[in-house]
């Protein structure tokens, strides 16, 4: 039996999860009430989407085995990705009474307590993981990550850097705290020392195309005309699982809410008429907002983590993985409305966007985006070392022009926060001509 269990368990971690779950049952056929059957069963459960099964055979894992600690830690795992923080946290703390060195147990039980914003008590249970694993480098990385979602002054940024090169001091192959390095070092406005950060992990990973993108972003290699698809997909389906909470609850974004309120001013009241494109629709924040004056509404990302994300929230017709200029071109005239909130951010040059949009949507079709302000009187966009890209106001009104568009409308406003400050934005809008008139 032991010997299932260990294939059970191999197969489990090769991703195999129909040919796991068939031999942990062959266990449990064996021995009802086999622990570590019940409890990688019931991870498994969760895994698969069937969470309340997860939680129920874990929990009889515990009445075998009441002092698992690393049952304990899984069971408060599901309640956390579930969203049951004070059962997540329950669970915690009962693993590391059972094991006071159970340092994922301790990792986990400062994520909920700040999930739960008593920030407070989060930071002394990182600081208590720190001092307990001062050579592990997840918690020198979590902590750079806590100070950094949490800047009251300039001086936790600049122990955020200390905690991420103590993090690849400690695990060189540890390059999410490059990634976060080379953030925090651009959020401090040291370019070069965040070049440096982004050509350290290009060269232990010279096949990502997330550091070659934020290397060019923080001037270390010419700028491309847009963003690579693979560095979009990258950088979004990781970010899929804690999108939302990040941007809304940490960075105050505004840009869906924002881009819909100009949006529906131009379109009326809510009639339920019109064919509408969220073109870059990411978990679809803009999806309930617009549904009203929708009927029918398409989604189209290139990430695939934020497309179940979107299918979860609900509202869309349909959503489609796709590059967005290609699939645009693919539907001419068969939009009334292109929506695009915090996408084109990601295009330099939007001659080639712009124009196919204009021939996917019917005429007097409406157009409304967002960008990235450049305070500049100039024609002209940038990379910025945010790895987004900023646009002029003349650069946007010409291109728009040279589209095909007419009315067009560009509002200055703030559509998220960076380092507890705004970041400036526009709100664009534009209409494609009516047969015959403009």
């Amino acid at each position: 039996m032991v010997a299932i269990v260990r294939q059970a368990v191999e197969t489990h971690q090769a991703g195999q999860l129909e040919a796991a779950e068939a031999l942990y049952r062959k266990v449990l056929q064996m021995q009802a009430g086999q622990p570590d059957a019940l409890h990688f069963l019931g991870v498994l459960c969760h895994q698969r989407g069937r969470s309340d099964e997860g939680i129920r055979l874990i929990r009889m894992a515990l009445r075998a085995a009441p002092l698992h600690a690393d049952a304990h830690n899984n069971l408060g795992n599901i309640h956390k990705e579930t969203g049951s923080l004070a059962e997540a946290e329950a669970c915690y703390r009962q693993a590391l009474a059972c094991n006071g060195q159970h340092h994922d147990a301790l990792s986990n039980l400062a994520l909920v307590l700040e999930a739960q914003q008593r920030f407070q008590e989060a930071f002394q249970a990182y600081a208590e993981l720190l001092e307990r694993a001062p050579r592990l480098s997840l918690a020198h990385y979590l902590m750079g990550m806590y100070l950094r979602r949490h800047v009251n002054e300039i001086g936790d940024l600049q122990h955020a850097v200390a905690c991420f090169r103590n993090a690849v001091r400690c695990d060189g192959s540890n390059v999410r705290a490059l990634d976060a390095l080379g953030v925090t070092l651009y959020m401090l406005g040291r370019q070069d020392e965040a070049v440096g950060a982004y050509r350290d992990w290009l060269g232990r990973e010279p096949d990502n195309p997330v550091p070659r993108h934020m290397l060019a972003a923080c001037g270390g290699e010419a700028a491309p005309p847009r963003a690579d698809d693979a560095y979009v997909r990258e950088v979004f389906d990781r970010f899929a699982e804690s999108f939302d909470e990040q941007l809304l609850k940490n960075l105050d974004y505004r840009a869906p809410q924002v881009l819909v309120d100009a949006l529906i001013g131009v379109l009326g009241v809510a009639e339920g008429a019109l064919d509408v494109l969220d073109a870059g629709c990411g978990t679809g924040l803009c999806g309930p907002l617009i549904r009203p004056h929708a009927r029918r509404l398409d989604g189209v990302d290139l990430s695939d983590g934020m497309l179940e994300k979107a299918r979860q929230r609900g509202g869309y017709d349909e959503l489609v993985t796709a590059e967005l200029t290609a699939y645009l071109r693919d539907h001419p005239e068969t939009w009334d409305v292109v929506l695009s909130a915090d996408t084109l951010v990601y295009f330099g040059d939007l001659v080639e966007v712009l124009a196919a949009t204009h021939a996917a949507l019917r005429a007097g079709g409406r157009l409304a985006f967002t960008l990235e302000a450049m305070d500049a009187d100039e024609d002209r966009s940038e990379l910025s070392s945010s790895g987004r890209y900023r646009h002029a106001r003349r650069y946007v009104e010409r291109v728009l022009g040279a589209a095909g568009f007419v009315e067009v409308s560009i509002a200055a406003s703030a559509l998220r926060k960076e380092v507890g400050k705004p970041v400036a934005g526009w709100v664009v809008l534009a209409r494609k001509s009516r047969l015959g008139c403009g």
